[in-house]
């Protein structure tokens, strides 16, 4: 029999508790129990499945499937889990803006089919048979017809994890009344009601839910993992030197961060843009910019125009503010800064990492901002890197706003993880995560959002209190949360139910 405990495993550090089936039941079958993790997206860019996986190995002590595409890379911690197999599927050609109109409404109906039959191949033939499939809802056309059914052919429980209403983000782009979306909302609504359980992202959405749906799930909030904490100074330091290309390179704009960069700069190990390293002790520049992070999709439902009309805002308020004379120019501000001069608000400089279809659009509208003290830059970073890039941070921007009202942003919750205090839009629900005053602000406009970069930076980098109250409030309000203890008390049990529920059954049949 397999060693259910692999000594090749680190799990020293982890709590187990009872794991989902018996030591019994293994025996009995001579294999260990198996969950499929559905996701009919990038497994890299679907950190919260990424999450379900690890748990599911970890705290539950299961063999793991993961089938999804590729494309970016998971977090190495799945990828050297000995009990976690990834199975990536060919993702569809994203080329249908190209073809003529009439075509689209037959590539609409084509896409789904040919998703469905490449579903049903792996999860039926490609992977063994599982106790529970675990699907991520959205997309919910093809993924939980496929699910379905071979959750049916395989004699597996399959549990759905709503992270958002599928109709309601194909009605951005094809408007409530379109046909398809009705067609959409169908299938969600049918066979969301056939899964054997279900999880979901807020306490609004479970209301949504049982009161419209007739479907009772389980709150899991999303939490960080482990990997998720402020950043040390070595590490800030590490990081900014592996990246230093992306900020500096010939790529990157002239303007109040790349002044004065030399050569030597670009390549000395001792000193970035945030610290210097002297001997073995690292420190913070006095007069380093404020790092803003924002991590998008580039998608219709974040409106990245709000945070670049702030941007300006800020820019010309404290130009304003500080009687700075325009006849001067940009580089005498900037001159002045690269010698060591400090200002009563700091150069603000945003990172905004992600991939999506809005991308390049936007980058255009950046490089045509003309800004004195205010800095973009676009990456795309690993999983490793992220989370230092997050705990290296002053203050994270979250621009999603929900296609349903129901779910909240991942990224504030990744934020939270590493001490990081938020400015979000406000939403209907968005108040269950971001706590006013306490770990993030809230605004509606991007007027808003520049009265908050001033409140929150002035004085910048020893002054500023009120900057400093939310990093203390999202520290304390954060040492109790983290996804192990949120998946052990409201995943687990919904798990392990519908598994005994399910080898019940099976054992009924093959009697």
């Amino acid at each position: 029999m397999k060693n259910i405990l692999d000594p090749a495993l680190d799990l020293s550090h982890i709590h187990f508790q009872q794991p989902v089936g018996s030591g019994e039941e293994e025996m009995e079958s001579g294999k260990r129990r198996r969950a499929a993790v559905v996701v009919l997206g990038d497994i890299g860019r679907s950190p919260r499945m990424q999450y379900h996986a690890l748990s599911l190995a970890r705290q539950a002590n299961l063999e793991v499937d993961i089938v999804a595409y590729g494309g970016s890379d998971p977090h190495s911690v799945l990828l050297e889990h000995q009990s976690i197999h990834i199975h990536t599927m060919r993702q569809w050609p994203s080329r249908n803006g190209a073809l003529p109109k009439v075509f689209r409404p037959v590539m609409l109906l084509l896409k789904p089919l040919v998703q469905f039959i490449m579903l049903l191949w792996f999860l039926c033939v490609k992977i063994k048979a599982p106790d529970v499939f675990i699907v991520q809802n959205p997309p919910s056309v093809p993924t939980l017809v496929a699910v379905k059914w071979a959750s049916w052919l395989r004699q597996s429980s399959f549990i759905i994890d709503w992270h958002n209403f599928g109709y309601t983000l194909l009605a951005l782009s094809l408007g409530r009344s379109s046909r398809f979306v009705a067609i959409y909302h169908w299938v969600e609504l049918h066979f969301g009601k056939m899964a054997n359980g279900s999880l979901c992202v807020t306490k609004a959405m479970q209301h949504e839910l049982e009161q419209v749906w007739g479907i009772k799930a389980t709150v899991l909030y999303d939490q960080p993992p482990e990997f998720f904490r402020p950043a040390q100074l070595e590490e800030i330091h590490k990081l900014f030197c592996r990246i230093k290309k992306d900020i500096f390179g010939s790529n990157s704009p002239q303007d109040c961060i790349s002044y004065g960069i030399t050569d030597h700069d670009m390549q000395d190990p001792t000193s970035t843009l945030f610290t210097h390293q002297i001997g073995q002790d690292y420190h913070l520049k006095q007069n380093r910019p404020a790092l803003i992070v924002s991590s998008t999709s580039w998608t219709p439902d974040e409106d990245f125009g709000i945070l670049l009309e702030a941007a300006v805002m800020y820019d010309r308020r404290v130009a304003a503010l500080l009687n700075e004379n325009d006849s001067n120019g940009d580089e005498f501000f900037w001159k002045a800064i690269d010698e060591g001069k400090t200002f009563l608000y700091p150069r603000l400089l945003f990172v905004i990492t992600g991939k999506g279809p809005e991308k390049e659009k936007y980058e255009e509208k950046i490089k045509k901002l003309n800004l004195k003290r205010v800095a973009f830059r676009t990456m795309w970073l690993s999983p490793e890197d992220y989370p230092l890039l997050l705990g290296s941070a002053d203050l994270g921007v979250c621009l999603h706003t929900s296609s349903s009202g129901l779910d909240l942003p991942m990224k504030v919750v990744d934020m939270f993880g590493c001490g990081l205090p938020v400015c979000a839009v406000s939403y209907s629900c968005i108040t269950e995560l971001v706590k006013v005053e306490k770990n993030g602000l809230l605004f509606s406009s991007s007027s808003e959002l520049a009265d908050e970069l001033m409140m929150l930076f002035k004085g910048f980098p020893d002054g500023c209190d009120a900057l400093r109250t939310l990093r203390n409030g999202v520290l304390e309000m954060g040492a109790s949360a983290k996804w192990a203890t949120e998946w052990e008390a409201n995943a687990k049990p919904l798990i392990s139910k519908v598994i005994s529920l399910s080898l019940c059954i099976l054992g009924h049949y093959r009697l």
